[in-house]
């Protein structure tokens, strides 16, 4: 082997990892970074969607990692639950935009 053949081959190996980087281990980061900052925005009063696809509203702030929730119209189905383990949220003082 030449040593153009190894540098090609050197050069196709840096092109693919640089092409798998930027389609699989960029975006998540990205979306891990977008969870992380809802997660730090979040607040009582909050419309949230978990992980189980119950809707619920945060009602209480227990530590940096627990929140309490209520789900439905009865006040007494509050469930203690881990901020990991909500996916969405619909913040209460957002104003709903009309198309």
């Amino acid at each position: 082997m030449n040593s153009a053949s190894i540098t090609q081959m050197v050069l196709w190996f840096v092109i693919i990892i640089a092409f798998m980087y930027f389609v699989t281990i960029r975006p998540q980061k990205k979306k891990d970074q977008q969870m992380k900052e809802l997660m730090a925005s979040l607040e009582v009063g909050d419309s949230v969607l978990t992980t189980s696809g119950f809707y619920g509203v945060v009602v209480d702030m227990v530590d940096d990692t627990t929140v309490i929730v209520e789900f439905g119209n009865d006040k007494h189905c509050r469930i203690p639950m881990e901020k990991s383990a909500i996916t969405a949220v619909e913040k209460a003082n957002e104003e709903k935009e009309e198309a």
